[in-house]
């Protein structure tokens, strides 16, 4: 499925750090109205802070659902996985992406 269409409803700039990685159209148990699922996975791209020699992407951290506004009446949620990126020498350093970018209760 081609999700190119996505990028002219989702937040502006999500798409350069995010994949989409699938849709569901499901409807919501509690409201009984038709609701839109993105499901999105962070880019295999380490921040710019970090050196790539010294880091490894291992795996994701659970899943955030957040709601977004609607489309078309339905309700909007993204599921965003963010990267777990870990040192390859002290196993116990773990970074992150910083996301401050986004608007305050996004």
């Amino acid at each position: 499925m081609d999700f190119s269409i996505f990028s002219s409803f989702l937040p502006e700039g999500l798409l350069s750090h995010f994949d989409i990685f699938d849709f569901k159209e499901l409807v919501n148990l509690q409201s009984k109205k038709d609701c839109f699922y993105i499901y999105l996975d962070e880019k295999n791209i380490l921040a710019k802070d970090f050196d790539s020699n010294e880091f490894e992407s291992k795996g994701f951290y659970g899943r955030a659902l957040i709601q977004n506004f609607p489309i078309r009446g339905k309700a909007v949620y993204l599921g965003i996985r963010r990267r777990r990126w870990r040192n390859k020498t002290d196993k116990s350093i773990e970074v992150k992406s910083d996301y401050s970018f986004i608007a305050e209760g996004s």
